[in-house]
């Protein structure tokens, strides 16, 4: 690894937004740049948004759908790597999918593979858990739910990730239009992240970093108004080190379009795994095998 500067950009994803998304991520990536970052990282479904009931109808190829392409030209213009969420199609199939692109074009992709709620009637999970090499770094990708199965961020660091990416559109508590609900929305969902995911990047030594949807996306005729289903997330942008320990966070008090930049240094990375107890250096693979074997049966 060497040293990176990574921006976490926690924004909205209206349902009616379309391609004309794509904007919204140049905008918000010439300000990461003007910030000095070379890795830009965009929540989860960015593309066309969270649970959308036209999810089948919009959803395209990675990388030969219109969107991926042009974030493959957003890269190159502003000479950065990009890594978003969108809803790809593959012979008539839907995955939840985040990839990445480049000044050099398409890098790689990750299908969600553990789907939460109603996701099962919009995608079909993935089965692969791949690393890519950005340059600067080797990156593995988990997207939302699949962060809380401990095993997917275990197996990146062992196939050679430095940087755990937790793309996001979680709905952790609803809120209301007052001051205080919306603060209450936001530290909870604060706390969250920080007490399962801190401990992500301290138990596999790697850098990690959240970007969750922020806002109202709109409202799915299909659940009340009031359901915790709508695709309304509460926010946030976290970067935390390989120690644990939280590097840059957004604020707390509202839920709104925001991002934090944060240097990434490879001597962080590197002191923290030369550590006598390093857990991937002192892990006892040969008592673990029922991680491997068939469903618990309750």
């Amino acid at each position: 690894m060497q040293d990176i500067r990574v921006a976490a950009i926690s924004i909205n994803s209206p349902l009616d937004s379309g391609h004309g998304m794509l904007e919204t991520v140049e905008q918000w990536t010439q300000k990461a740049v003007e910030e000095g970052a070379e890795f830009c990282v965009f929540p989860e479904l960015q593309i066309f948004g969270h649970c959308n009931p036209a999810t089948w109808d919009l959803a395209e190829s990675v990388p030969g759908g219109e969107a991926t392409q042009g974030c493959i030209e957003i890269a190159r213009r502003h000479n950065v790597t990009i890594c978003i969420g969108i809803s790809e199609k593959e012979d008539d199939i839907v995955f939840n999918t985040q990839f990445l692109v480049g000044p050099d074009g398409y890098i790689g992709k990750q299908r969600k593979i553990h789907l939460s709620r109603d996701e099962v009637l919009f995608y079909k999970g993935g089965r692969e858990l791949p690393v890519f090499n950005i340059g600067k770094c080797k990156v593995g990708m988990i997207i939302c739910y699949d962060n809380q199965f401990p095993e997917l961020a275990r197996i990146l660091a062992l196939r050679g990730a430095d940087l755990l990416v937790m793309p996001h559109a979680a709905r952790i508590k609803m809120w209301d239009e007052t001051p205080e609900s919306m603060a209450e929305a936001r530290q909870d969902t604060h706390r969250y992240f920080t007490s399962c995911y801190a401990q992500r990047a301290r138990e596999n030594a790697c850098f990690a970093v959240i970007a969750n949807q922020a806002g109202r996306a709109g409202y799915v005729d299909t659940y009340p108004t009031d359901s915790p289903n709508q695709p309304h997330h509460c926010g946030a942008a976290i970067v935390f080190g390989p120690d644990g320990e939280c590097l840059a966070s957004s604020q707390q008090d509202i839920i709104q379009d925001e991002m934090v930049v944060v240097d990434l240094k490879q001597e962080q990375l590197a002191a923290e795994r030369s550590l006598p107890n390093y857990t991937l250096k002192t892990r006892r693979p040969e008592l673990y095998d029922e991680l491997v074997k068939e469903q618990v049966k309750w």
